[in-house]
């Protein structure tokens, strides 16, 4: 059995996961979906790699133990600007190994606003756009355009207020954690495009090759059981 710490993107909760967790539970894992402390101005990045080590040590059954049990170990599993917390916890917890769905990889010292213009991204989204044809204003056809309309609209009730404070701290590491690593990238994503995501990582994180998964941005919600296969498919992580 393996723990999987399940860790969100920018302003969305552990809701998001919900579908993906049942999945990883029904094929007998431990799946810890995390609430990051998003909307308080006075956290940062430290704030929110602590979130996710408690979440991992009170989740039920867990009891003092700092990491995953069983011989799967602990996966921290990181979905978008979750990049910038999951390398974090492998300083205060022992990591078996990183998954990084569709997410952003910082370098030391670099803040998530940085993060956009050092790879580019405002250009590829405009290219991905004129190639989708979507209005630029139109947030649902970004994120949600193959996930059910009632998901979909549940998920947006979900969203939660982003505070700039993590979004512009530098990003406090020093290197990215010796810990087995791979990348998810999803093949509909119009957020990270692929076209995208294959430089960004190339420059990033040598020797990682992006492996692509069906789904757009949010693949736990449009394919949850495509991602577990996915995510159980990880050298560490015994089926």
């Amino acid at each position: 059995m393996a723990t999987f710490a399940l860790v969100p993107g920018a302003g969305t909760d552990s809701w998001y996961w919900g579908p993906l967790a049942w999945e990883l539970t029904g094929r007998g894992h431990r799946a810890v979906p995390v609430d990051l402390p998003c909307d308080d101005d006075g956290a940062g990045l430290e704030d929110y790699a602590d979130a996710v080590v408690e979440a991992v040590k009170s989740d039920a059954g867990a009891g003092d133990r700092q990491d995953g049990d069983g011989d799967g170990g602990l996966v921290v599993v990181a979905h978008s600007f979750g990049g910038f917390t999951a390398p974090l916890v492998c300083d205060r917890m022992a990591v078996r190994a990183l998954v990084l769905v569709t997410a952003m990889v910082p370098v030391p010292g670099e803040s998530g606003g940085d993060w956009f213009t050092a790879t580019g991204h405002a250009d590829a989204l405009a290219a991905q756009d004129a190639r989708d044809g979507r209005d630029p204003d139109d947030v649902v056809a970004l994120f949600y355009h193959d996930v059910p309309e009632s998901i979909a609209n549940e998920a947006l009730r979900h969203e939660r207020e982003q505070s700039a404070t993590a979004f512009s701290q530098p990003w406090p590491g020093q290197r990215w954690p010796d810990v087995p690593t791979r990348f998810l990238m999803c093949r509909d994503d119009r957020l990270f495009a692929p076209s995208f995501v294959r430089p960004m990582l190339a420059s990033r994180l040598r020797g990682v090759v992006p492996e692509a998964i069906p789904g757009g941005h949010h693949p736990m919600l449009s394919h949850p059981a495509r991602m577990a296969g996915a995510l159980l498919d990880t050298a560490a992580v015994p089926r």
